[in-house]
């Protein structure tokens, strides 16, 4: 997987593609289906299959004071890309210049010209240009002029409604893990790098490392069973606190897991942190002894979702 900038010439190799158009946030079941149809279609004509995301996203750009919603950082997604198949992704910067394009514009320009793109697949709700004024069910006849063709992809149906990254962020945002992790076929992961923190944790027994949340969606606050994945690549069970510490001054947001069975320093180094199970609301304790109390009775529930590690 080779990652390119809309900004730079796309090398002669990528160009004939067959692009999977999208944002995929998430790379939830329907994206999945609309990346799968991609590679598929490359295959068959022996073409490179290209998923192109865009960066920043637009209701960022449009918005740029919206509560953080991300739900996959870009290494994320081009790690998730590659495993569906594609041989690049192709980060389009989402800019003024962009913003301005209709859609006829931007087939032309971008799709066309700077890609060189020989097929393009999007879900059926899809819509770009200016204003959204493009749907998917225009780009057929509108890159016939270019020799671009265009194959959608019905909507992946979950309980008979569209799977959609808004529903995964309802979802994590009312503590529903289970669900968020049937809509994204994968639990809904915080990836970072371990910060030091006031080291209150190693104190009492329960030694926590701890992430910040960065642009991530915020989930419901409170205490997780989770799993994560360490430096060694092994994933350990555990329960973590997502929120801001209520019984802690000042306040300070972060995802503050710790890891059952695993000893040693994490400082410095990036881990990821699965959410498997909301287990209850951040709550304040007055003094270490209730503290110390309330996460030993966390731990043994985390462990009982878990499966017993």
């Amino acid at each position: 997987m080779t990652r390119f900038d809309s900004r730079q010439p796309l090398p002669e190799v990528m160009r004939g593609a067959i692009i999977a158009l999208g944002n995929f946030d998430g790379f939830h079941l329907g994206h999945q289906a609309v990346v799968g149809e991609a590679v598929r279609w490359a295959r068959e004509e022996g073409r490179p299959a290209l998923v192109a995301t865009f960066d920043p996203h637009p209701r960022r750009y449009f918005v740029p004071d919206a509560p953080w919603f991300r739900l996959t950082t870009l290494d994320q997604r081009e790690e998730l890309f590659a495993a569906a198949g594609a041989q690049g992704m192709m980060v389009i910067h989402f800019d003024a210049e962009m913003a301005a394009m209709t859609g006829p514009e931007w087939i032309e320009t971008a799709l066309h010209r700077q890609f060189g793109a020989a097929g393009v697949v999007t879900g059926a709700d899809f819509t770009f240009g200016k204003g959204r004024g493009t749907a998917a069910a225009d780009l057929p006849a509108l890159g016939e002029p270019w020799g671009i063709r265009a194959r959608t992809t019905p909507a992946v149906l979950d309980a008979g409604e569209p799977v959609s990254s808004s529903r995964i962020r309802t979802a994590l945002q009312a503590g529903d893990c289970e669900s968020a992790t049937r809509l994204l076929s994968r639990p809904f992961t915080i990836r970072g790098t371990v910060q030091h923190g006031d080291k209150l944790g190693r104190t009492i027994g329960f030694p926590t490392a701890n992430l910040p949340l960065d642009h991530y969606l915020r989930p419901r606050y409170g205490i997780y069973a989770v799993k994560g994945r360490l430096p060694d690549g092994k994933l350990y069970p555990g329960a973590a606190n997502l929120g801001v510490r209520p019984s802690f001054d000042p306040p300070k947001e972060l995802l503050e897991p710790y890891f059952f069975g695993w000893s040693g320093d994490l400082y410095g180094a990036e881990i990821e942190v699965e959410l498997h199970h909301f287990l209850r609301p951040e709550a304040k304790y007055e003094g270490l002894e209730a503290l110390t109390a309330a996460i030993a009775a966390d731990c043994e529930r985390a462990k009982e979702l878990l499966g017993g590690a």
